[in-house]
């Protein structure tokens, strides 16, 4: 604990001492919904139980270019999921935040690393965003949602918002923020097996005027998850805000998280099976894992910025943020080889320190011309990323053989020493992006908007001082125009391009050191958004076209070459509506049509099929009922049907189609005057027994927790 406390003081410090613009600006802190008196400041001990009202497309998005912008209002498809749903529903993974959203999934089971997983339209996902700053997650982990206040799924191109990035899409994170009234709750908690867990959650002014206020998270757990992975994770969080003047307000957060998880299910690679039915499932997770196997990552993130309103209509908003991650892994992959579990195990040991320094400066402001009026956003990023891979102590291999239905006596005896020195690299991006909103009468709203970015890759010695010499630029525009036949209901149709840079081809490829360039994608999308008394709506269709990246044996050698185009077409609907005061029901889909084009002769046979992990068909369907017999409890649950999907562009293998249920409820109620919350969830209630890409399932489990408001 003390580690967690020093380095949230240290990082709140460095990011508080960042140089700053002069001028001075107003912040009113936020009240906060954890606290029923907050907006007023004054104490009460009257406990109020309800229902709270439906926000859905009428939300406030935060994050990216365009800033905080209503969702209604925005020409994408973007799911924003808040704290009051993470804590309802326990969430403590990606695929368990966006379980009632048909695009958003991840292969990485709870209790397990999420390791590539997740995926967005069937692209995987890339690009994870906390507080606006870039952080490097998709080697492993999901981030700590103790201090989150909300989690957004943009779906598809960054392009114009994010700059460079796989088209997948963005995971964005939102840390909580001071309140204005004192906030203290404490919750604790189990799951199975045996994880325990608690967790403080503190707010308030720090000064009597309430100009300086601050938030604190801490929560830790330590047990055996469901899947006899051991659970150690210490996560601590500091946020503060100060009010200069009315019109100029400053913040700095900061979250630190220490995890070790240990013998956790091996992770499984489908490229050498010969067949095409798969084993059997088995939960005796006892024999699927080795015992002293094990992922640690200590994982940093800072954010430090001022807000100024210098005009009217007119702000301007300065961030920069420092982000890191320091890998260690003793974790085992196996090669499934046959219907009869046996496979080819490989220990990986490695330890990266992946490093992110974020700055972008932003203008925002409306003015008229004749007629029109524009909503203008401008801004200037940069973006340094440097890693440090321990080459000189890294190995993968094949260390042990087994099969799913036997013990695994393998442990791992080699002395892993954990430097990060032998492999140092950076990428670097500067980018400037303009947009310009147009308002054509009361109905009609056209964007225009383009970002400029260089980029530039570093293969560096021991010095850190070697450029590779390779370096691009490219302007990615975006263009959408909206149409609001009422205030509740937006029609759109977009076009965005992204690039996602270069990289050089690592070692194990026969073509090591080449450098695959930059490629452009593009995605055109339409769609229409409603939100009106009890109904929420909002459907797109889209198609995205991605160059594609081809991990192929040519004669006796493996080879990494950029080849062809991979297509995805797809479209969703995902409603919501209130049948009753006390009944809600939700339901979602997605259909795709992706599809591998344009390849040459060397990769023919991949002409047409469907891309690796993409499932035709993702469904959910969701409700949450108010029981008004007893006051404040309620009951919620979803059903999610995920289709079958290829375990590679070959397409020889599938992982088979599954439909998991999930249900939970929570009861509010006046202990003491105190209010109290008690929460509880049972996932895969029917224990169903099925594989995900890169995974053994998530066998039945459930979680059970009290949380005090003091």
């Amino acid at each position: 604990m003390q580690k967690i406390v020093r380095s949230l003081l240290s990082a709140s410090m460095l990011a508080g001492l960042s140089p700053c613009p002069t001028a001075h600006a107003e912040v009113t802190v936020p009240a906060s919904s954890d606290h029923p008196d907050a907006a007023s400041g004054e104490k009460s001990d009257i406990i109020v139980t309800g229902l709270k009202s439906d926000a859905g497309q009428s939300r406030i998005m935060e994050g990216g270019a365009l800033g905080p912008k209503i969702l209604l209002d925005t020409p994408y498809s973007i799911a924003v999921v808040d704290k009051e749903d993470i804590a309802r529903r326990q969430a403590n993974s990606i695929a368990q935040i966006f379980v009632n959203d048909p695009s958003v999934s991840s292969s990485a089971p709870a209790g397990t690393t999420n390791w590539w997983g997740t995926q967005i339209r069937g692209l995987g996902v890339r690009n994870y965003y906390i507080d606006d700053v870039p952080l490097l997650l998709y080697w492993g982990g999901d981030f700590p949602l103790e201090s989150i206040e909300s989690v957004t799924a943009l779906k598809g191109l960054t392009g114009f918002m994010y700059g460079f990035g796989a088209p997948g899409g963005v995971i964005s994170y939102r840390t909580k923020r001071p309140t204005a009234a004192p906030l203290l709750t404490t919750e604790i908690g189990y799951r199975t097996n045996s994880v325990f867990y608690a967790r403080v959650d503190a707010g308030g002014p720090l000064s009597k005027d309430g100009t300086l206020g601050y938030r604190v998270n801490l929560a830790g757990e330590k047990g055996t998850a469901y899947n006899r992975a051991g659970v150690n994770r210490l996560v601590g969080s500091l946020a503060l805000e100060y009010a200069f003047s009315p019109t100029l307000h400053w913040y700095a957060t900061a979250t630190y998280e220490d995890s070790d998880l240990r013998h956790e299910p091996f992770q499984i690679y489908w490229s050498d099976y010969a067949g095409t039915v798969l084993p059997k499932v088995s939960y005796e997770y006892g024999r699927l894992n080795i015992d002293n196997s094990f992922y640690k990552a200590r994982t940093l993130s800072t954010a430090t910025g001022l807000d100024w309103s210098f005009a009217d209509g007119w702000s301007a908003k300065l961030t920069y943020g420092y982000t890191s991650k320091l890998h260690r892994s003793n974790k085992m992959f196996v090669y499934m080889l046959n219907r009869a579990g046996d496979y080819r195990g490989n220990a990986y040991n490695f330890a990266e320190l992946d490093r992110n320094h974020f700055a972008q400066a932003m203008i925002r402001g409306a003015f008229t011309t004749g007629p029109l009026r524009h909503e203008i956003v401008a801004g200037t990023a940069y973006q340094s990323s440097p890693s440090a891979f321990g080459l000189n102590d890294y190995h993968w291999g094949n260390d042990f053989n087994g099969n799913l239905y036997r013990d695994q006596p393998f442990r791992v005896t080699r002395a892993i020493r954990f430097g990060t020195d032998g492999s140092p690299s950076r990428d670097q991006q500067k980018a400037l992006f303009l947009s310009d909103t147009l308002y054509l009468g009361d109905h009609v709203q056209a964007m225009l908007g383009a970002r400029y970015t260089r980029y530039r890759l570093f293969d560096l010695d021991s010095d850190a001082t070697t450029d590779s010499g390779y370096r691009t630029s490219a302007v990615t525009p975006t263009v959408a125009l909206i149409y609001k036949p009422a205030p509740f209901v937006s029609i759109y149709g977009s076009y965005v391009e992204a690039m996602e840079p270069g990289s050089r081809v690592g070692g194990e490829y026969a073509n090591v050191g080449e450098v695959l360039k930059a490629t452009i994608s593009r995605q055109y999308e339409v769609g229409a958004k409603y939100e009106h008394h009890a109904l929420s709506l909002t459907t797109a269709a889209f198609r995205i076209e991605r160059a594609n990246t081809i991990d192929s044996i040519v004669g006796d050698a493996r080879r990494l070459t950029q080849d062809g185009l991979t297509l995805y077409k797809g479209v969703e609907a995902i409603t919501g509506y209130r049948v009753t005061p006390d009944l809600k029901l939700g339901l979602g889909a997605v259909y795709l049509d992706p599809t591998i084009r344009d390849v040459s002769a060397d990769n023919e046979i991949l002409r047409g099929n469907r891309p690796e992990g993409a499932s035709k068909w993702q469904i959910v369907g969701n409700g949450e009922y108010h029981v008004a017999a007893i006051p404040g409890f309620s009951l919620h649950g979803n059903v999610r049907y995920i289709g079958k999907a290829p375990t590679d562009d070959r397409n020889l293998l599938y992982i088979p189609a599954r439909t998991l249920a999930n249900a939970g409820f929570q009861y509010e109620t006046g202990i003491g005057g105190r209010k109290v919350t008690f929460i509880g969830n049972v996932n895969n209630v029917l224990n169903a027994k099925y594989w995900t890409q890169t995974n053994v399932g998530e066998g039945i489990n459930g979680s059970l927790s009290a949380r005090v408001a003091w």
